[in-house]
């Protein structure tokens, strides 16, 4: 998913811990072969290439995170939105050649992005398309999914106390031994609060800080706003803490999108989450 995967566990032996951590990567990359959007043979891309026409069966990993980010379009009122597809490849192309997506490209993109055009079907185990061209962008959610995914398969063979990172998302599991929680530090906080003790929690932070582009003076993030077609120019830096990864991987998007005052509002609506920002000079 162009990052890498970090894991570290507590375990009772070497080989205990080498095997559950290779059954660990292991679910990684069959996630990626299912969520990338760089793998024309990936799953997303197959269901992508079949857009506008009729319902495509989908795995359950696929379907589940289909779901979860219909639930954060709606509630963030299509601030985040995987339908984004479209216009995030004409940033990348932006930032390779240093140049603003023309204004006719961006109005054609714009017209196959809303995320009311993708229905994922968890009775049929189905997803649909509405429009010929569309194409999903899971960059804003998968990764965390992963994270949690990991953690998961470590617990199954008896992992306990685990941490998976991804990128700029992190999930934690139980303690590790002799300790209140995971050391993690979160750059965003106030003063006396970045470092904080975590556990069976996760933490996503988003941001410029890497990914970005600088065309005519102005600095554009990786981050596209869907409503609008653009990269974001706000320069923030947000960071999430929230039960699981796949939640505060997607909210820490949503709310770069929104803004910390309307961010906030929606962070209240999830049970257990937090956020933090920074604004970036």
């Amino acid at each position: 998913m162009g990052v890498r995967a970090r894991i570290v566990v507590y375990a009772p032996s070497k080989p205990a811990a080498e095997t559950a951590c290779r059954a660990a990567f292991s679910r990684i990359a069959q996630l990626e072969d299912a969520m990338s959007d760089y793998r024309p043979t990936s799953e997303l891309m197959r269901l992508c290439a079949k857009a506008g026409g009729s319902p495509v069966k989908v795995s359950k990993d696929l379907l589940r995170v289909l779901l979860k980010s219909q639930e954060l379009s709606r509630r963030s009122n299509g601030a985040f939105d995987v339908t984004v597809g479209p216009l995030v490849k004409l940033w990348r192309q932006a930032r390779k050649d240093v140049k603003l997506p023309e204004r006719a490209d961006l109005d054609r993109a714009l017209k196959l992005v809303g995320w009311r055009k993708l229905h994922p079907d968890p009775k049929h185990s189905t997803a649909r398309l509405d429009s010929h061209g569309m194409l999903l962008d899971l960059g804003g959610i998968a990764k965390g999914y992963a994270c949690d995914e990991a953690i998961r398969t470590l617990k199954s063979r008896g992992i306990e106390s685990a941490l998976a990172e991804m990128g700029g998302d992190i999930a934690v599991s139980s303690a590790p031994p002799g300790r209140n929680g995971w050391q993690i530090e979160v750059p965003n906080a106030p003063e006396g609060q970045r470092r904080q003790t975590l556990a069976n929690r996760a933490v996503s932070t988003s941001g410029d800080i890497e990914q970005f582009v600088e065309i005519g003076g102005k600095r554009y993030s990786h981050i596209v706003d869907p409503r609008t077609g653009l990269g974001l120019t706000s320069r923030l830096a947000v960071t999430v803490i929230a039960r699981d990864c796949t939640t505060s991987d997607g909210l820490s998007t949503a709310v770069s999108v929104l803004g910390p005052e309307k961010g906030r509002e929606l962070i209240g609506t999830y049970h257990g989450a937090s956020m933090c920002w920074t604004r970036l000079n």
